[in-house]
């Protein structure tokens, strides 16, 4: 055998040596990325999981990873989050995504929908029915990609500065309320509009808007709405509020497989901790609200009224259906998911609660 000269050897010994450092170099990398989220700085529960998500990345990475957090107030574009990221001005987003159906009409359905899926149901869908792939499908025309970013579960109906009795106090109301919803209420003779979260209190003082849905008691009783509405109906437009993760698919392809994964992680154990973290939140803030504000009356929307909004929802679907083959394809697979979910839903948390309440 053919012996290596000394200059071959020591050669072959600085290309290993280069190979090995150069291995080392790519594992020690920093990334640092950026996110814009569409809240306020120091905004609770919203704020909190693009917070608990950028922790966790850098932990599990190692501090491979490194997040930082420009809230509204230091970007000034809340609802510019998708064309920022879109752009590469931020790497990534934290929002959600029916905020950009004026621009997207499709992203409108990857929040919630009125008389929709539950939290438990809609996670399921985009998990385990082909939810995340349809999402992939509307994002990634746009170089961008789309994930769970946390959910506040069923969502109270709004407050509103007077009862509503019948289908004619809707008329001519000034509600902010986005999404589909949004249409729903002004088929009823509402006039919807959507305003940033930080605007939501001075504009229901002043009486710019008449009433105002926001969250729950998770965050409403924050906002201070109790002290100038003092109906409170419950819900029935957005039974699971899924905000959003945005990525811009660039940044995305720019990270090792590893940090990917660690990221993808970190954004699904995140959005999952905003779910419980809602409901406890609401729970405890609920029994504030009735123990200390009795002039709070919490409502239900008359028969009629939601019947209405039923059927203004199911004219509006139809529509969407038929304008948009992509629409059709996501609203079909809502539906048909829905339908084998809440057969479950019914015979398990539904006649759980239905029978437990018998006699109380």
């Amino acid at each position: 055998m053919l012996k290596l000269s000394k200059l071959k050897r020591g050669l072959l010994a600085g290309l290993c040596g280069l190979v090995v450092a150069s291995g080392a170099q790519a594992a020690d990398k920093i990334y640092r990325l950026k996110m814009a989220e569409t809240w306020g700085a120091n905004f609770p529960i919203f704020g909190d999981s693009p917070r608990n998500m950028a922790a966790m990345a850098e932990k599990m990475s190692n501090g491979r990873l490194q997040i930082t957090i420009d809230s509204a107030n230091k970007h000034k574009a809340p609802f510019g989050v998708f064309d920022m990221v879109r752009a590469g001005q931020y790497d990534l987003g934290h929002s959600a995504s029916y905020y950009w159906k004026g621009k997207v009409p499709n992203t409108l359905y990857f929040t919630t929908m009125p008389f929709g899926m539950t939290a438990p149901e809609q996670y399921a869908w985009f998990y385990y029915g082909g939810g995340m792939q349809l999402m992939d499908k509307v994002y990634s025309q746009f170089g961008l990609m789309s994930f769970p970013g946390g959910n506040t579960g069923n969502q109270m109906g709004g407050w509103f500065q007077k009862e509503i009795n019948s289908l004619d106090d809707l008329k001519g109301l000034k509600m902010r309320i986005p999404g589909f919803a949004g249409e729903v209420m002004a088929k009823l003779g509402v006039s919807p509009t959507n305003i940033p979260p930080g605007e939501l209190y001075t504009a229901l003082e002043r009486r710019t808007i008449d009433a105002l849905e926001w969250v729950g008691p998770s965050l409403d009783l924050r906002m201070g709405f109790h002290k100038i509405a003092p109906y409170y109906y419950t819900g029935w437009h957005e039974p699971a509020t899924e905000l959003q993760f945005l990525v811009n698919k660039r940044t995305w392809d720019k990270l090792p497989a590893d940090l990917q994964e660690i990221l993808r992680v970190s954004m699904r154990a995140a959005a999952y901790e905003m779910y419980i973290q809602s409901y406890h939140e609401s729970a405890v803030n609920l029994d504030v609200i009735s123990s200390e504000y009795p002039n709070v009356k919490i409502k239900t929307f008359p028969a009629d009224v939601i019947a209405a909004m039923r059927k203004a929802n199911d004219e509006l679907l139809a529509e969407k259906a038929t304008e948009d083959p992509l629409a059709k394809e996501i609203l079909d697979s809502q539906a048909s998911y829905m339908k084998k979910a809440r057969a479950w839903t019914d015979i398990s948390d539904k006649a759980y609660l239905n029978s437990i309440s018998v006699g109380q």
